[in-house]
């Protein structure tokens, strides 16, 4: 019976490994064409259960067995990416509908396949027509997109997973600054963007000119640019925390600005003062749950083998890494704009504070986001404002700087995280790490065969990831309006990401002769 068992897990972790990672070596439309293929096929010339040959093992599957196991992989693989499968319409729809006539066909002369057949039904009806459920949640809203529009009505709901068929409003700016608000699927070509554009500029009084050959480019805060090809799909969610669009003629790259507002600063003092470190705390913990519990598990593979055979895009674990390097950069602003040295040191402690509070609730992505932040070369340098700190803050922060070093790959952050147990918000951007690594050190292939070593490998991180999240989070649901107002405040983050102007800021508050 223990062998039994055995063998049946390890069936179980075999078919888990091929599931979550089929997508590296194997197109999506190429596997539901296998399962066609296999289920189709006749063993052994299509003999019956019990109809054995001479010499041949008993141990063999009969057909109806095989036909079975072949479902049971279909199964299997629309269990794991049904959220994914059901955004694209007939493109993947069709494979459990296919399937299902090529079953309702087999059914006379295999009748234990009924309750297979049953079951493909409801799958071909679950990606076909949702329940009324599903169509409720997933209305078709026009989302502002993340970070590029102000609307503390959108901010204040639960964070609900971006999918490539998501409407978005999104603002295309154009050299002189104007700019032109376009209506996108998440997943458009930059192609179809560019025509957007376009289209509106020739409406536009501001642009009596026709528009020629567009193009469009990514522009920093601290004036990086980077121009998409025509063919580039869904880069909305790549754009960094305080980067835009700008669509412009070739000859006009090289006169391309960021906006005023993102290459000056404003001294002044923080909200953060008339907050608790608690409740800001509690809102950073519940968000990053939200934003983490919408990426697809799938979503870590794609991103990085960025799927030279993938066609999922991981559209919300971009979402997730982006709010890591804008809390870093919170904590930084927040600090820098701040004049006065005894609401800077305040603000200090508030942050070590929040950073220990978030490691208490096992967020792991704000704790490290925030003592990164406070490790900001343009805030580590601020001496009078770090000698003010009380003795027993400025030990508490070593001992977070500690978890955050990275020596002996990460010993201390590992040691942490193995302690705990689920729910609990990884830092993502390490996940990625140790995924990459072990990517460019491990060959997919060997000749023409499928590394599968490798695969189980990259499976049972995937598989760390799905503990993590085992269990639910705890959500506070209190609406009164100082409660409201950190929320907002939270997941609407004012935020300088230029590091020039960054140490600019610094030097002013503390010039280097102090």
């Amino acid at each position: 019976m223990c062998a039994a068992v055995v063998f049946s897990l390890t069936a179980e972790t075999l078919l888990d490994d091929f599931m979550l990672t089929h997508p590296i070596f194997l197109t999506a439309d190429r596997l539901q064409q296998v399962l066609l293929q296999q289920f189709t096929l006749e063993a052994g010339g299509g003999r019956r259960e019990g109809e054995r040959r001479d010499g041949e093992s008993e141990a063999e599957m009969s057909a109806a067995e095989r036909k079975q196991a072949v479902l049971n992989m279909a199964f299997r693989y629309l269990d794991t990416y049904r959220e994914l499968l059901q955004e694209e319409g007939e493109r993947s729809n069709s494979f459990p509908k296919e399937l299902y006539m090529c079953a309702i066909q087999e059914l006379t002369q295999y009748p234990e396949l009924v309750e297979d057949v049953l079951k493909l039904q409801r799958w071909t009806e679950i990606l076909h027509c949702p329940s009324n459920e599903e169509k409720e949640s997933r209305k078709k809203q026009v989302r502002p997109l993340f970070r590029h529009f102000r609307r503390i009505d959108a901010c204040l709901q639960p964070r609900e997973a971006f999918r490539g068929s998501d409407e978005i409003f999104c603002r295309v700016y154009t050299p002189d600054h104007s700019y032109v608000t376009i209506r996108s699927r998440l997943s458009c070509r930059v192609g179809e963007i560019l025509a957007l554009v376009k289209e509106k500029l020739q409406y536009s009084e501001d642009q009596p000119v026709l528009p020629g050959n567009l193009i469009l480019v990514a522009v920093t805060s601290a004036g990086e640019k980077a121009v998409f090809r025509p063919s580039d799909e869904a880069v909305f969610t790549t754009l960094g925390v305080n980067t835009h669009l700008f669509a412009c003629e070739p000859s006009e790259l090289d006169s391309l600005l960021p906006l005023p507002e993102e290459i000056h600063w404003t001294p002044g003092d923080s909200k953060l003062h008339d907050m608790s470190a608690e409740e800001v705390a509690n809102q950073l913990v519940v968000f990053d749950w939200e934003l983490f519990s919408c990426v697809h598990e799938v979503e870590f593979i794609c991103y990085v083998f960025h799927g030279e055979q993938s066609r999922w895009r991981p559209l919300n674990l971009e979402l997730v890494l982006q709010r890591c390097s804008e809390v870093q950069h919170w904590v930084a602003t927040e600090i820098l704009q701040c004049q006065s040295l005894p609401k800077r040191i305040q603000l200090l402690r508030k942050f070590i504070k929040i950073a220990a509070l978030c490691k208490q609730q096992q967020d792991l992505l704000s704790f490290l986001a925030v003592v990164l932040g406070l490790d900001n070369p343009a805030v580590s340098r601020l001496r009078l404002t770090w000698e003010g700190l009380p003795g027993k803050f400025r030990k508490q922060f070593q001992q977070f700087e500690s978890i955050a070093d990275p020596s002996r790959n990460h010993k201390s952050y590992r040691d942490l995280i193995t302690s705990l147990r689920p729910p609990l918000i990884p830092f993502t951007p390490l996940l990625l790490k140790d995924l990459t690594f072990l990517h460019e050190s491990c060959k997919t292939f060997h000749g023409e065969l499928v590394n599968f070593e490798k695969m189980h490998k990259v499976a049972e991180m995937v598989r760390t990831i799905r503990r993590y999240r085992s269990s639910q989070l705890a959500i506070d649901t209190e609406t009164s309006p100082s409660h409201l107002q950190t929320k907002a405040y939270v997941r609407q983050l004012q935020v300088i990401d230029n590091q020039n102007l960054l140490f600019d800021m610094s030097c002013k508050l503390e010039p280097k002769d102090t």
